[in-house]
Parts: structure tokens; C-alpha cells; sequence
């Protein structure tokens, strides 16, 4: 399977891979998270959600947007900036 095709099925998403309903839709909302007590958000995430066992589904584009605000995947300073 290529790239492409991977982006292909996750655009036409139709059934449910975890309960089978073929209520699956694409969503686009505000996604709030927490990493060790600090709260983050990723705007205008869109995602496949059912509406039947709750699944939710990201595809490459959407895992990069929630890597890049979460503050689990931030950097840490270099140490001569941390004063180490």
C-alpha cells in the first residue's frame, strides 16, 4: 500500500474498522487533551469518529497536528540553556 492509497481510505472512511457501523463520519472539532496536568488543544482537528462505540481514527495529517501541540512531544531546552 502507498502513501497515497493510505490517505485515499482514510478519506473515504465508510465503516467503523473497531465495531463495523457504517455510521463513521469525518469530524472537525477542537480536541482537548492532558499531559501530565497540563492542558492542551489541537484547533480544528478533523478525525473519523463513530457515533456508536465512540472509535476515533486519525490519519497521518492529523497525528502530526496533535504531535506538534503537545507539550509530549516538545523539545527540551539544551542543557547550557537550562543552566545545567
Amino acid at each position: 500500500m502507498t502513501p497515497n492509497s493510505t490517505a485515499l481510505l482514510m478519506m473515504n472512511m465508510t465503516v467503523c474498522p473497531t465495531c463495523g457501523s457504517g455510521k463513521i463520519k469525518k469530524v472537525q472539532r477542537k480536541w482537548i487533551r492532558m499531559f501530565q496536568d497540563k492542558t492542551y488543544s489541537v484547533p480544528r482537528l478533523e478525525f473519523h469518529e463513530c457515533p456508536v462505540c465512540g472509535e476515533k481514527v486519525y490519519d497521518r495529517d492529523a497525528m502530526r497536528k496533535i504531535e506538534a501541540h503537545s507539550p509530549a512531544f516538545a523539545r527540551a531546552a539544551p542543557p547550557s540553556l537550562r543552566g545545567i
